[in-house]
């Protein structure tokens, strides 16, 4: 599926002018999430406004194991783009204290990520514009342009009704994952962006359900790691793959006796569009191995379950 009806090389040029002329000569603030979504944006809008690009990247906490690190490093080594990381951890979880329902976990922060740059915006001098990576899914999914609502996307549906910038440019919002991975590629990002696991804006706050603790995502950002390293030494070709907290605990055996601990839940899919999508086949071998190390090396974790539902009905994250 494509909405594109210009070459990719057409495209980046309208995309580069459109910033430019969006910003309409007013210093830039681009919203880097260490997705692939939003590093296209940095470098289009860097293109289109140079030293008055700022890229803030916001650590909630919520990243995938070493993201952070990863990411700091790309844009302030290789591209040498003005990047300010801010540590955000605790006020994001004090926030989010004693939430459990989805919706409201979106909505949530959603908004406290529009006043962290709201905050940040004003330490540098007034900023006009703000720069996020919206693709046409999320646009889809939040229910915008009269289609029904699946979710409530940080950055759509779960934008506060008020804020400060001026203006809010999404240069890549007619665009599906594939063409967006096409254009970093054009872009010049490595491949190992350009390739990224897709990642919910909220990142692993949807992905461990009910309320959230540091205990209960330092568990999954372990067991997360370790299914995406086993799958990536098995090169298989899965366009997302990845663990869930659901917040199910079970009984079981660690040391001779009793545990009662998380069950992990894997889920891996094939699609073409993330509009639709099924589950992969995996080698038993590997569930194997997998469910083996996470049991293992993850103490809090005693049982591991696979999520082979397609989308529709499931989507393809659990919140």
């Amino acid at each position: 599926m494509s909405n594109l009806n210009v070459p990719m090389d057409v495209f980046i040029e309208e995309a580069v002018e459109t910033v430019r002329r969006e910003a309409a000569g007013r210093s830039v603030l681009c919203a880097l999430s260490g997705g692939v979504d939003s590093a296209v944006c940095a470098v289009l809008a860097h293109r289109a406004v140079g030293e008055k690009l700022t890229c803030l990247f916001v650590d909630t906490g919520f990243m995938r194991k070493n993201e952070a690190e990863q990411v700091t490093a790309l844009f302030r080594g290789s591209y040498e783009i003005n990047l300010i990381r801010v540590d955000a951890e605790e006020r994001f979880l004090e926030r989010l204290r004693g939430v459990t329902e989805p919706e409201q976990k979106r909505k949530i922060i959603g908004e406290e990520f529009i006043r962290v740059f709201e905050e940040e915006s004003k330490k540098l001098g007034k900023i006009g514009c703000l720069v996020q990576g919206t693709i046409y899914p999320d646009i889809l999914e939040s229910g915008a342009d009269g289609h029904k609502q699946v979710k409530a996307h940080h950055n759509v549906g779960g934008m506060p009704p008020r804020i400060e910038f001026e203006a809010v440019i999404e240069p890549i919002k007619t665009l599906y994952k594939e063409e967006v991975r096409e254009c970093g590629r054009k872009l010049g990002l490595p491949e190992s962006f350009a390739n990224r696991q897709p990642f919910p804006g909220p990142g692993l706050a949807v992905r461990c359900l009910g309320e959230l603790t540091k205990q209960k995502l330092a568990l999954l950002r372990e067991a997360d790691a370790i299914f995406r390293e086993e799958i990536e030494k098995a090169g298989l070709d899965i366009q997302q793959y990845f663990a869930v907290l659901p917040g199910i605990q079970s009984v079981g055996v660690r040391g001779g006796g009793r545990c009662y601990e998380h069950t992990v839940a894997l889920r891996a899919i094939n699609t073409r569009d993330f509009v639709t999508a099924r589950p992969a086949r995996l080698p038993h071998e590997l569930l194997e191995t997998v469910a083996e190390r996470i049991t293992g090396e993850v103490k809090g974790i005693n049982r591991v379950v696979l999520d082979v539902t397609p989308k529709p009905p499931a989507t393809v994250e659990w919140e």
